[in-house]
């Protein structure tokens, strides 16, 4: 089985950024297999896929990656404990759906990719809940230790928390050729994340050769509408990466430019994690080192 959370911590936290990656699980359970009516590749459609790999050299630059083995079919990190589908799951409330759910990606995922079925029928509620106590509680309680730690320890702590989308998923984007984005950094317009500090996670992909926008069509979800406190010095940014620049997206393996784009990246993740989010937050510049 799956485990709920890991977090990869260096010897010596000199950053007050934290990483996580809570959509590139790739361990599947037997019971979600056994259940499935899609082939495994096709659950694999919904993981940010190797996410993960992209941020094994945070620890070196002194800070912390909280990640799953849980995939984002089976259990989603990005959504509220309590947004059930009732499409999906007995005895659900039909009341007060929000877009996510009423599209089939609550936090059990009735759909994947292009809207396929994951499931024959329903599941029974104890599933759900069962679901939600062994790996949505843990994780989330790591993540909140982490932060808080992070808080006492810097004053001000940075969220990245990071994504993939598919290539389509840009399709009708305004940007197109040169300009369409290979980076969408979600703020929730604002709330989540003090505006210099997100200008600060702008400038570390743009002086990497990223097209980036904001907020379209990926404002930020669960994860940044909890724990994106500015006003606290809590600054929480969802950052969503066109999966096509690595990823064969068909057959969910990395491109034979992985190597290189994970080297640039590795150089992106390294700009982040000198971002003192304090100092950004109160308009002192972008790239700032965290002092201990």
């Amino acid at each position: 089985m799956p485990r709920a959370v890991t977090i990869h911590a260096p010897d010596r936290i000199t950053s007050a950024v934290i990483f996580a990656s809570p959509h590139s699980g790739r361990v599947y359970p037997p019971d979600l297999l056994a259940r499935a009516q899609v082939s495994e590749t096709v659950l694999r459609s919904s993981e940010d896929a190797y996410v993960d790999l992209l941020l094994t050299d945070a620890p070196r630059f002194g800070a912390p990656v909280i990640t799953t083995e849980v995939p984002r079919a089976y259990v989603d990190f990005n959504r509220a404990a309590d947004e059930f589908d009732p499409a999906l799951i007995e005895g659900a409330s039909r009341g007060g759906l929000n877009p996510r759910v009423a599209s089939g990606l609550g936090v059990l995922a009735r759909v994947v990719a292009n809207g396929r079925a994951i499931y024959r029928g329903k599941l029974p509620m104890a599933e759900a809940e069962r679901r939600i106590g062994r790996y949505w509680a843990p994780y989330h309680r790591a993540l909140e230790e982490l932060i808080a730690t992070q808080h006492a320890r810097f004053g001000s702590v940075l969220l990245c928390d990071m994504h993939s989308m598919p290539h389509e998923a840009l399709a009708g984007h305004p940007g197109r050729g040169p300009t369409r984005p290979d980076v969408i950094l979600g703020d929730r317009w604002g709330a989540s994340a003090a505006p210099g500090v997100v200008a600060a996670v702008e400038k570390a992909f743009t002086d990497h050769g990223f097209v980036v926008a904001r907020n379209a069509p990926f404002a930020g979800a669960y994860v940044a509408q909890r724990y994106g406190q500015p006003s606290r010095g809590i600054h929480a940014v969802q950052v969503e990466i066109d999966r096509a620049l690595y990823l064969d997206e068909k057959s969910i393996e990395p491109l034979p430019r992985f190597d290189a784009f994970r080297a640039l990246m590795r150089s992106v993740v390294e700009r982040l994690a000198a971002i003192d989010p304090g100092h950004a937050a109160a308009g002192g510049g972008p790239l700032d080192l965290a002092a201990e």
